[in-house]
């Protein structure tokens, strides 16, 4: 790899050619992925795509003009300290937030780096090519908000953002919430019924430990091999169980931990404010992102996890 700083006029708008390539595929490749979900936010990055081909045009022109018809392969890779693009197809998931948010990113880079090699330039027509160069990428910041602008009105907008809410919380949030809910509620019965049959806060925490990692386990692989998401829509599969597995033990563990407090009074009261607190959170995502009244959730979830507490104590006290 070469310093950026090494690189002459040539070699610069070289790879000012290539990146302007790999940008228009990389837009490209965003139409492609929203196309299915988001058809309006595909249009404008396939209109974004032709204009990085125009402007990639326009630097050959240029090129050949001051150095004739061959140009060397410099690529971002190449270059110490240029800017890089984690490709496309190695993200699982695109949401429409990010993509648009990487696409502003992307343009608002690019013009900083031909300011950048223009303010390091001694020569006044080098100087001046990179300057043009950086006008010509703030250009295309200002087009792609004028083609935002044109192909988005507000309602398709706010129907594209709910799409993506949607997804969010079909992807993540509910096998996140069921993951939360088994590992809070499940594990309240063997870990009560344990510190109280035994008096012991050590054996409670061994008990809750095994409880939440194997709860953790076995939801992950039931969400994981529920369904593969391809009809649902529902996401990665191993996505989705790793995200209701490691929900799972923190539900389980958060009231668990408590029990590492040798005193067996003060465990117990510690571990019951936290289930408290676990349940308030639940209670807290099912109206967010549930549409579930804020009673109706806290009535719901605080019945079952009363039920499970109670039979535990039962048990452990019988």
């Amino acid at each position: 790899m070469r310093n950026f700083d090494e690189l002459t006029e040539r070699e610069v708008l070289a790879l000012a050619i290539s990146s302007e390539e790999e940008d228009g595929r990389i837009y490209g490749d965003f139409s492609e992925r929203l196309r299915a979900d988001y058809p309006a936010s595909a249009k404008v990055f396939h209109d974004m795509a032709a204009e990085e081909g125009e402007h990639r045009r326009m630097l050959i022109d240029i090129y050949r003009e001051k150095f004739g018809e061959h140009i060397p392969l410099i690529r971002r890779q190449d270059v110490r300290g240029f800017i890089t693009r984690k490709p496309v197809w190695q993200s699982a998931a695109l949401g429409l937030d990010i993509v648009r948010k990487q696409a502003a990113s992307m343009e608002a880079e690019a013009t900083n780096f031909y300011r950048a090699a223009a303010e390091r330039s001694q020569d006044a027509s080098i100087r001046k090519l990179l300057g043009d160069l950086a006008e010509v990428e703030a250009g295309h910041e200002h087009k792609a908000d004028q083609l935002i602008a044109e192909n988005l009105d507000a309602s398709t907008m706010d129907a594209e953002d709910e799409a993506n809410r949607r997804m969010f919380v079909l992807r993540i949030i509910q096998p996140a919430l069921a993951g939360l809910m088994d590992g809070s509620v499940s594990t309240l019965a063997p870990v009560f019924a344990a510190v109280f049959a035994t008096g012991l806060s050590w054996d409670a925490f061994l008990v809750g430990m095994a409880a939440s990692i194997g709860a953790g386990i076995s939801m992950g692989f039931a969400e994981a091999l529920s369904d593969n998401g391809s009809l649902t829509g529902r996401g990665a599969p191993w996505i989705r169980g790793l995200i209701c597995g490691l929900a799972t033990t923190l539900g389980g563990i958060g009231h668990t931990l408590p029990f590492l407090i040798p005193n067996f009074h003060t465990a117990v009261s510690v571990a019951i404010a936290v289930v408290v607190a676990e349940l308030a959170v639940i209670s807290w995502i099912r109206w967010k992102y549930m549409d579930t009244p804020p009673f109706s959730a806290a009535m719901q979830v605080g019945f079952g996890g009363a039920l499970v507490f109670a039979t535990g104590i039962l048990i452990g006290q019988g």
